[in-house]
């Protein structure tokens, strides 16, 4: 039987990916000796504490063992953090960073729910592969670990024994694939139904909300982004903006690039989609054209190429599925 260790870290407060995980794995285990077959994991809780409060004492986990008592495990998951104090988490909790180091080179695979990427990315072994956590964390994700190809549209990435995914209970499509992976297809199915979740699913984009990217100090560029925002409607020329703001226009993509991780045109179409997802959202009578033009498009065919190309969805299934004025069947 394989060791699994769900990782209960100095500073955790969130609850519902330790116990979602916990309980996801010991069902698999269970659907999986009825089937006749030997229980794939051995599941334990290992903390850095033998007590751990969440939520000021309101709730606190009693972990089955220490981190230090953990010489080998098969699977470490790393669950979500407290998104206000993640870089002071990860600053408490170097010693479970080098732990997680040695499991990995010592065989074990890694998997992070949402946050607990920032725990993940501290040890170094996300460098220069890719990884996705919660899109509100995004900012500060790629200012703490510029060497990690962050994806924050993806659900669920996997590299080399090394699984992260989106935010929020988006972690119960990562349960499904970890189970599929290490069980099979028919106790995955099993679990989708048992749990009520959509199996395969691979976007967190249509659950995106687009904040503006202005975690940073380029005070050029956050000029330029105010002027874009506020002239959705216009054919803006980046190259008259770069020259407004005394930039050659190389440097002002540079520029732009480093602070929001976006290119000036990839900003201007995230921005005019986000508008159209609010406006789609708000109900009413607007057709999709209307819509188009009011953030600025007059192309229909390209419209709808941006918004599925951020989205996920085309605009019109985004609004039946997101308008207010939808109607549950």
């Amino acid at each position: 039987m394989k060791h699994l260790t769900i990782l209960i870290s100095e500073g955790q407060n969130n609850l519902s990916s330790v116990i979602g995980a916990y309980k996801f794995i010991l069902k698999a285990n269970k659907h999986y000796i009825s089937r006749g077959k030997e229980a794939v994991f051995n599941v334990q809780l290992a903390g850095t504490a033998w007590n751990v409060e969440l939520y000021d004492g309101l709730f606190a986990i009693r972990p089955h063992t220490i981190v230090q008592q953990v010489s080998h495990t098969d699977l470490i998951i790393i669950p979500a953090l407290a998104h206000h104090e993640l870089e002071a988490t990860v600053e408490k909790n170097k010693a479970v960073v080098n732990w997680i180091r040695q499991q990995y080179f010592q065989g074990a695979e890694v998997a992070s729910i949402c946050t607990g990427a920032f725990l993940l990315a501290s040890t170094g072994l996300l460098d220069g592969r890719s990884c996705s956590t919660h899109w509100n964390a995004a900012d500060q994700f790629r200012e703490m670990f510029p060497a990690v190809k962050l994806q924050t549209e993806k659900l669920i990435t996997d590299e080399q024994g090394i699984y992260t995914n989106g935010g929020a209970f988006s972690f119960l499509n990562l349960m499904l694939y970890l189970v599929e992976k290490y069980y099979d297809r028919e106790t995955a199915v099993y679990c989708a139904k048992v749990f009520q979740v959509d199996i395969d699913r691979s976007s967190q984009s249509p659950f995106t909300i687009f904040n503006g990217q202005k975690h940073h100090t380029d005070t050029e560029i956050r000029q330029a982004q105010t002027y874009i925002e506020n002239n959705l409607a216009e054919k803006i020329s980046m190259q008259a903006l770069a020259s407004s703001l005394s930039l050659s226009r190389r440097n002002f993509d540079r520029r732009f690039i480093k602070a929001t991780g976006n290119t000036p045109l990839e900003y201007q179409q995230r921005v005019k989609i986000e508008l159209a997802k609010k406006v789609l959202e708000s109900g009413g009578h607007k057709t999709i054209h209307e819509v188009m033009y009011e953030v600025g498009y007059s192309d229909i065919k390209a419209f709808r190429e941006v918004f599925r190309k951020i989205t996920g969805l085309t605009p019109l299934e985004y609004k039946h599925k997101y308008s207010k004025d939808a109607v549950l069947t």
